[in-house]
C-alpha cells in the first residue's frame, strides 16, 4: 500500500481538491476499495448535461465502484431541478436514467403529492384527488379504503389515512434514495432576531480603491494599503467593547470573513480593555481550535466571546450561545445561512439574537437591506438566495456603487428580489414532495424512538460499567467534572492497548449536553466503538468464563453439586444479511444437578446469585479434580439440553424471516404492475437474500459461553 495512500487506512477523510487538481490522486481513490462513499455538501456537485463540472465526474467515478453512497445537503434544490437530479443520479443511475424523464416524472407526482397532502393534514379528500388515488394505487385498493374514511369512528378513519399514505409512499421511487427533513417539519426550532447597528462611515473609509464588494470589509483594504491599526479609529469596535459590556454574563460568537481580522479584534479587546477572548481560524492546528472552542464552551472559567473567521461558520456547532455578531456580511446568502446555523439549530433553547453593525450609506447598509427586505434571510431559512444572487448580481453591485445615492434604484431592486423570492419559494413549496417528508420522519415511529433515547440517556448504567472495566483493565481514570473523565493507559494494564485508547489520553463524558457543548469530549454510549471493543475484549479475554463456587440453597444439599451452563444461539451470517432482525444472539440458560436432571425452572438466577458463597481456591481444587468425569457427563447432558430448547427458537426465526421476504417479494410483484421502476432484478435479489439468510439461520449452532460450578456447603 506504500504507492496508493487511499488502501492504507479504513477511513480516509479529505476535501474535493485534491482528488480534481491531481487525476493520480483520484485514480488511487477509485481504487480504494471502499464500502461507503459520504459526499458533504453535496449541492456543490455541479452539473450540466452537456458539461459536469470536475468535482462531480470525480464522484461519480467513485460511486460507480462504491456500493454504499451517501450525499449530504442542506438544500437539495438549490442547483434547481436539475442539480437535483445530478445527485439522484449519483445514487441510481438505472432509476434516474435522463433529466427529461425525472422532469416529466416530477410533473406527474405534484397532483399525487397534493392528494398526499390532504391525506397527512386531515383535509377532505376531493373528488379529484380520490380518482388520482385510484388510478395511483388501483380501485381495489384504493376504494374501501376511501369509503372507510367515511367511517363514524375516528380511529377507523385514521386508520385508512395512514394506510393510504403508506400505500403512496411504496409506489413513490424517489423516497427509497433520498430523505428529507425540513425545518417546517422537524419543528421545534427557536426565533431569530436581528438588531441593526447602523454606525457613521469614517473618513478614512470612503473613496478606497479596489473593487465595489470591497467596500464590505473596508478595514482590509485600508490595513492593506497602509498598515493602519484600523482598529484603534473603527468605531465598530467601541460598538464590540458595548455589546460586550451589555451582556458581559452571556456568550457570544463573533464571525468575520478574513483570518487578520479575526486576530486583530482579539488584539483591539485585549489592548483596549483587557477582554479575554478565544480565536479560531484556518491557521490554527485542529488542536488549537479545539482548545478554543472548549475555553468558550465552559460556563465557569471560559471566555465571553469566540472569535472566527470564515471557518467558523461551518462544521461547529455552538447552540449553547444564543448571540451571534456579525461583524460583517459575506456576499454568499449560503454562507450567511451557514454562519446563523452555528447557533441556529437543534438543541438551541433561545432566540438566536443577531447583532449586525454597518456603515450608513455604504454597500454594507445596502447588503443588509439586500437580505433582511428582499429574501428575510436573517429571519428564516433563504433557500433562493443562491439563486437570486445570480440573477441579480450586477443590479447588487451596482446599488453597492451607489449607495444611498439612489434610493430609487435600491427600492426597485429589493421589489424586484421579494418578488423573485417568493415567487422561488412558491415553487420549490409547490414541488416539495409531501409523501418524501413524511417517509423522511414517520412521527410515530419518530416519537417512540425518542422515548427510547431518552431512557437511554437517564439511565447511568453506562458510567458504573465502565468505571469498572478501567478499574478492572488497568486504565488510570481522574475526575474531569460532571458526568466526564480524563482517562489513560495505566503502568500495570490487563492488556497491551485498551481499544480505542491513545498513549496521550483522551476525556470522555457520559452526558450526552456536556459532548453537545464540548465537541473535543469522546461521548461514550452503549454503541461507542470503545464501549463496543472492550466489551468484546472482555468476552474473548476467557476470564471469568469458568468459576467454582460453594452455595446456600434449599436445591442443592451440603455436599451436593450443580452445574450453570450459559449457551449463546447466533447466527453466523455476514452484517449485510442483518440476521439479528429475525434471530439476534439469544441466551440459554441451563442447570444440571449431579443427577444430570436440569433444574433451571426450579433455582432461579437471582436466588441462585445471592446465595453464593466464595471458596478458596485450594479447596476448589480438591473438590473439582475428582469430579472431573462427572462434570463432564453434567456439561455433555447440558449441550444436549440447549439444542433442544434451541430448535423452536430456530424455527420461529426460520419462520419470521420467511413470512417477511415473501409479503416483500409479494408486495415489488404488485408494485411492478403499477410502477415501472420496480424491475424483476429487485424481486429476484429479495429471492437471493432470502435463499443465503436460511443457509445461515440452518446452520445457526449454540455455543458454550460460560460454566459455573456450585458445589452446596
Amino acid at each position: 500500500h506504500a504507492d496508493n495512500p487511499f488502501q492504507a487506512e479504513q477511513l480516509v477523510l479529505c476535501g474535493l481538491d485534491l482528488l480534481t487538481q491531481d487525476s493520480n490522486r483520484l485514480n488511487q481513490a477509485v481504487g480504494g476499495e471502499w464500502d461507503l462513499l459520504i459526499v458533504d455538501e453535496a449541492h456543490h456537485l455541479e452539473w450540466h448535461e452537456t458539461a459536469p463540472s470536475k468535482a462531480y465526474l470525480a464522484i461519480e467515478r467513485l460511486a460507480q465502484q462504491t456500493p454504499g453512497v451517501l450525499l449530504l445537503t442542506a438544500t437539495p434544490e438549490q442547483l434547481g431541478k436539475g442539480g437535483h437530479f445530478a445527485r439522484l443520479r449519483l445514487l441510481d443511475p438505472d432509476r434516474f436514467p435522463s433529466l427529461q424523464q425525472f422532469e416529466k416524472e416530477q410533473a406527474r407526482y405534484q397532483p399525487i403529492a397534493d392528494a398526499a397532502a390532504n391525506l397527512i393534514n386531515n383535509q377532505t379528500i376531493s373528488p379529484q384527488d380520490q380518482s388520482l388515488l385510484c388510478e395511483m394505487l388501483t380501485p381495489e385498493l384504493a376504494t374501501p379504503l376511501l369509503q372507510q374514511l367515511e367511517s363514524p369512528s375516528p380511529e377507523r378513519g385514521q386508520a385508512a389515512r395512514t394506510q393510504l399514505t403508506n400505500l403512496l409512499l411504496d409506489r413513490h421511487g424517489t423516497g427509497r434514495g433520498m430523505f428529507r427533513n425540513t425545518r417546517d417539519r422537524v419543528k421545534g426550532f427557536t426565533q431569530r432576531i436581528l438588531h441593526r447597528y447602523p454606525l457613521p462611515l469614517p473618513d478614512h473609509y470612503k473613496d478606497l480603491d479596489g473593487p465595489v464588494t470591497q467596500q464590505l470589509h473596508p478595514e482590509r483594504n485600508l490595513a492593506d494599503n497602509t498598515q493602519a491599526e484600523w482598529w484603534r479609529t473603527d468605531p465598530r469596535i467601541d460598538w464590540l467593547i458595548s455589546l460586550l459590556r451589555q451582556h458581559r454574563q452571556e456568550k457570544m460568537l463573533l464571525i468575520c470573513a478574513h483570518t487578520t481580522t479575526a486576530r486583530e479584534l482579539e488584539q483591539a479587546l485585549r489592548l483596549r480593555e483587557g477582554l479575554p477572548a478565544a480565536l479560531f481560524h484556518e491557521h490554527m492546528s485542529i488542536i488549537e481550535r479545539d482548545r478554543a472552542a472548549a475555553w468558550f464552551a465552559d460556563p465557569d472559567q471560559g471566555c465571553q466571546i469566540l472569535i472566527c473567521s470564515e471557518i467558523g461558520s461551518e462544521g461547529r456547532n455552538f447552540q449553547f450561545a444564543h448571540h451571534l455578531i456579525l461583524f460583517d456580511l459575506p456576499e454568499n446568502p449560503d454562507l450567511l445561512e451557514q454562519r446563523i446555523g452555528r447557533l441556529d439549530r437543534i438543541g438551541q433553547k433561545a432566540p438566536v439574537e443577531l447583532h449586525t453593525p454597518y456603515f450608513e450609506g455604504s454597500a454594507q447598509e445596502v447588503l443588509l437591506r439586500w437580505y433582511h427586505e428582499g429574501l428575510n434571510a436573517f429571519g428564516h431559512t433563504c433557500q433562493s438566495g443562491q439563486t437570486l444572487l445570480e440573477q441579480l448580481r450586477p443590479a447588487l453591485h451596482q446599488a453597492f456603487e451607489d449607495g444611498n445615492s439612489d434610493p430609487e434604484s435600491l427600492e426597485l431592486l429589493l421589489k424586484t428580489t421579494r418578488e423573485q423570492h417568493l415567487k422561488v419559494t412558491e415553487s420549490l413549496k409547490q414541488g416539495r414532495d409531501h409523501l418524501l417528508e413524511l417517509n423522511s420522519c414517520r412521527d410515530q415511529e419518530a416519537a417512540e424512538l425518542v422515548a427510547q433515547l431518552s431512557i437511554a440517556d437517564t439511565t447511568r448504567l453506562l458510567d458504573g460499567y465502565m468505571d469498572r472495566l478501567f478499574n478492572i483493565y488497568g486504565v488510570e481514570t481522574e475526575p474531569h467534572s460532571h458526568h466526564s473523565l480524563v482517562i489513560r493507559p495505566g503502568q500495570h494494564m490487563l492488556t497491551d492497548h485498551f481499544p480505542h485508547l491513545p498513549s496521550d489520553g483522551l476525556t470522555v463524558t457520559f452526558d450526552r449536553a456536556t459532548a453537545l457543548t464540548h465537541e473535543e469530549r469522546h461521548y461514550l454510549t452503549w454503541e461507542h466503538p470503545m464501549v463496543l471493543d472492550a466489551m468484546d475484549l472482555v468476552v474473548e479475554s476467557g476470564l471469568g468464563n469458568a468459576t467454582a463456587t460453594g452455595i446456600r440453597h434449599p436445591q442443592i444439599p451440603a455436599g451436593s453439586m450443580a452445574l450453570e451452563l450459559i449457551f449463546v444461539l447466533e447466527c453466523p451470517a455476514p452484517k449485510l444479511l442483518q440476521a439479528g432482525r429475525f434471530l439476534p444472539p439469544t441466551v440459554l440458560r441451563i442447570l444440571i444437578d449431579q443427577s444430570l436432571k436440569e433444574r433451571a425452572s426450579m433455582i432461579d438466577l437471582s436466588t441462585l446469585t445471592d446465595a453464593l458463597t466464595p471458596l478458596p481456591k485450594s479447596v476448589i481444587q480438591k473438590i473439582v479434580t475428582p469430579l472431573r468425569p462427572r462434570i463432564q457427563a453434567m456439561i455433555t447432558t447440558g449441550e444436549q439440553l440447549a439444542d433442544k430448547q434451541a430448535r423452536p427458537i430456530l424455527r420461529a426465526a426460520i419462520e419470521s424471516m420467511h413470512h417477511f421476504y415473501s409479503e416483500e417479494q409479494s408486495r415489488l410483484q404488485a408494485l411492478s404492475k403499477v410502477n415501472p421502476h420496480v424491475q424483476q432484478r429487485d424481486i429476484d435479489q429479495l429471492v437471493t437474500i432470502e435463499g443465503s439468510l436460511r443457509q445461515h439461520l440452518d446452520s445457526s449452532r449454540v455455543r458454550l459461553d460460560s460454566i459455573r460450578l456450585a458445589i452446596g456447603i
